[in-house]
């Protein structure tokens, strides 16, 4: 019996055409849901496969279906935007890219989360799967989406027809890059990646003189109150047991020195592994909004609306216990247990479509010898660029053989003959 390592092995991705790929990625990256040019690069690679391409889906989604008779069918996705972050790698490839914001100012751009390489290894595991034919049946749908970083790209392409336009799947899978020791496939069932929504709340007051505070409803005064009550939300009304965060990311009030201003306005940023602990968090803070606007003499109730939604991640144990087996039989002692991560994906608005289970991994892409002396040292924080840092690089050659082989091993533990 061929195993699904024999049959990776049995078509060595071109490592040239591999790397040239990559760089060129990286050397250029676009915003979210801007990505006009690495749509045309990957609608180009596309094009030597023999595959279905249905683009755009959205604004720049693509899909390549891969038909080759009976059998499952399996979604693999990737993200390909960049981030407005000015590089500080030193890279030979470096991006040097600037764009100009709404507001006219220029900032760079930068492949700061690692999705140069998730795009480039489902690349390199169409091309496995394109050349290792005779080894599996069934359909492979490799799936590139625009506008990740700002959690917009998965919900555009379902909008913009996806669950019409390609095959339902029976399996979704996803990947990403993250600190840790390079080469390391990293997974788990359950919560991954953590729910999240921002907040913004307006609060109300009344404007007055800076020398005249009597006539006046501070809501700067009343912010600030609300700060200090969000904080207790999670101290004391959030079992220890379970996990919370709930940050002020900014707060805004007043435009000169001499006036107290009419109103204030606060944005939160909010994540969890639980909806039950969502709701209870939610509920204490409009309740604390509300009471602190009410406790201030203002006659006018404060705005809370939400935006920035991320869903929960939460890996299907089942499709987990399956794909780990052969993570395990190909990556061996590389395969190991992942730790709960606090940042958030769009990845399950795909699969959630769908109706699908899902499974969604991490590639470690630290060079081990500083990852290995970091966490000696307890330093991990301060010592290892992590992602959205402006000198964040994975190390390429164990990062990329792992993601690529790691996309080829969980279409293959569903496809293979």
């Amino acid at each position: 019996m061929t195993t699904i390592a024999e049959i990776i092995d049995s078509h060595p991705v071109d490592e040239t055409w591999q790397r040239r790929l990559y760089e060129l990625l990286h050397a250029n990256p676009e915003l979210s849901l801007q990505e006009e040019e690495t749509y045309s690069r990957l609608m180009t690679e596309l094009a030597r496969f023999d595959c279905d391409v249905v683009a755009p889906i959205g604004k720049f989604g693509i899909c390549a279906v891969f038909r080759n008779g009976d059998g499952p069918t399996v979604l693999h996705r990737a993200d390909f935007d960049g981030l407005p972050v000015t590089e500080e790698t030193g890279a030979p490839y470096a991006s040097h890219k600037t764009v100009k914001t709404a507001d006219g100012q220029t900032v760079g751009t930068m492949h700061a989360c690692g999705h140069d390489i998730h795009t480039t290894a489902l690349l390199s595991a169409c091309d496995i799967l394109d050349h290792t034919r005779e080894n599996w049946s069934g359909t492979y749908i490799a799936l590139f989406q625009p506008g990740e970083e700002i959690g917009a790209g998965a919900e555009d392409m379902v909008e913009g027809g996806l669950t019409e336009k390609i095959p339902a799947p029976d399996v979704v899978f996803g990947q990403h890059v993250m600190p840790g020791r390079a080469g390391e496939v990293m997974s788990k069932p359950g919560p991954q990646f953590a729910a999240c929504d921002s907040i913004r709340v307006r609060i109300p007051g009344r404007a007055a003189h800076g020398s005249m505070p009597h006539n006046a409803i501070d809501p700067t005064y009343t912010a600030a109150m609300i700060i200090a009550r969000l904080q207790g939300i999670v101290g004391r009304e959030v079992n220890p047991a379970d996990f919370a965060v709930v940050t002020v990311a900014s707060m805004h009030a007043g435009t000169t020195n001499n006036i107290i201003p009419g109103h204030a306005e606060l944005v939160l940023n909010c994540r969890f592994y639980s909806e039950k602990v969502k709701a209870r968090v939610y509920a204490a803070i409009e309740r604390v909004v509300h009471a602190e606007v009410l406790a201030s003499g203002s006659l006018d109730e404060a705005t809370v609306s939400y935006f920035a939604h991320g869903e929960l991640l939460d890996n299907d144990e089942a499709l987990f216990t399956t794909v780990r087996e052969r993570f395990d039989e190909v990556f061996g002692e590389e395969s190991v247990t992942a730790d709960p991560k606090t940042v958030s994906e769009d990845f399950p608005v795909i699969p959630q479509a769908f109706g699908a289970p899902y499974f969604f991994w991490l590639v470690g892409c630290t060079p081990r010898d500083v990852w290995d002396k970091a966490v000696a040292e307890d330093r991990v924080g301060e010592d290892v660029p992590v992602n959205h840092m402006p000198t964040f690089l994975p190390e390429y050659e164990p990062t990329i053989a792992a993601a690529t082989r790691a996309a080829a091993t969980a279409a293959l533990t569903y496809l293979a003959r």
